[in-house]
């Protein structure tokens, strides 16, 4: 089967196809990324072939093209080619080649491409995820303006009526005007993401029904909705995984051994290429 090294970027691909036997077959040339039947013809020259590319934002799309007409594809992790980042000679076209060739000596290191189905369903939980880390950030706003005039407010207190209600009879008095007007406009904030919020919970819920993955792990107490889909979300196909201690590198539960020259992460011996997702579900 042949290779085709796929460089992606905004605008244009750069594609280069080998043999199995590391004939170039077709020189690296640039395609627009709106000429997929360009980019189609091209790779149909050379069919049966598998095509390589790297984890970017430009994948999904290129996945659903290809596999949609008969050829294979492999999402090639590129934090981990190292050798690419590492050249003195990075080029595009160079890139393309590379990926191909690293293909056919076995050094792609591949991970999970996931179908569209399963996209959607990432798609609302980080949806979800980053309104909820807004939501946060104005009501920390609020905590910091409390702060500065003496007086504290617990944690998620202020996303309730009760709490809202302790700032204006314990802070309102003591906030200057401007304080006042800001801590009006971070409520507008909460409010409007919280009914947000609570309507991306809805559709989570519907979500997790039609997939019985997701109804077995809500039986586990600590694990409702939302996180048994990330985690069938993030952990499906299981099949995927030969052995448990694979899912356990892959979530990122298994810290790496501290040596000489290795440098730490900003999650310190947690490995750099761990599903920070589902790491958080299952911590």
């Amino acid at each position: 089967m042949n290779v085709a090294g796929i460089d992606a970027h905004a605008t244009y691909l750069v594609v280069a196809i080998v043999s199995k036997t590391g004939e170039l077959l077709q020189e690296p040339t640039r395609i627009a990324n709106g000429n997929s039947t360009k980019l189609l013809a091209l790779l149909m020259r050379f069919s049966p072939l598998e095509a390589i590319v790297e984890t970017s934002p430009a994948w999904p799309w290129l996945y659903d093209l290809l596999t949609g007409h008969g050829h294979g594809f492999v999402l090639a992790h590129a934090k981990k080619l190292r050798v690419i980042a590492e050249s003195n000679y990075k080029r595009d076209e160079i890139d393309a080649e590379l990926i191909a060739r690293m293909r056919l000596a076995g050094l792609i290191p591949a991970v999970y491409a996931k179908d569209i189905e399963t996209r959607e369903q990432a798609t609302l939980l980080r949806h979800r995820a980053r309104l909820v880390r807004l939501r946060t950030g104005a009501a920390s706003r609020i905590h910091a303006e409390l702060h500065s005039v003496g007086l504290y407010l617990g944690r998620g207190r202020l996303l309730t009526r009760a709490g809202r209600r302790w700032v204006r009879e314990h802070a309102w008095t003591i906030f200057g005007p401007e304080q006042q007007r800001l801590v009006r406009t971070h409520w507008v904030l909460i409010r409007g993401l919280s009914a947000m919020i609570r309507r991306l919970d809805g559709q989570i819920k519907d979500m997790g029904r039609s997939i019985p993955a997701v109804a077995l792990l809500e039986t586990i107490p600590g694990i409702g909705p939302y996180r048994g889909l990330l985690i069938a979300t993030e952990a499906l196909p299981i099949e995927r995984f030969p052995t448990p201690e694979k899912l356990v590198s892959y979530a990122g539960l298994a810290p790496r051994s501290a040596r000489s020259g290795l440098r730490p992460t900003r999650y310190g011996n947690i490995p750099a290429g761990a599903n920070r997702w589902l790491r958080g579900a299952f911590v």
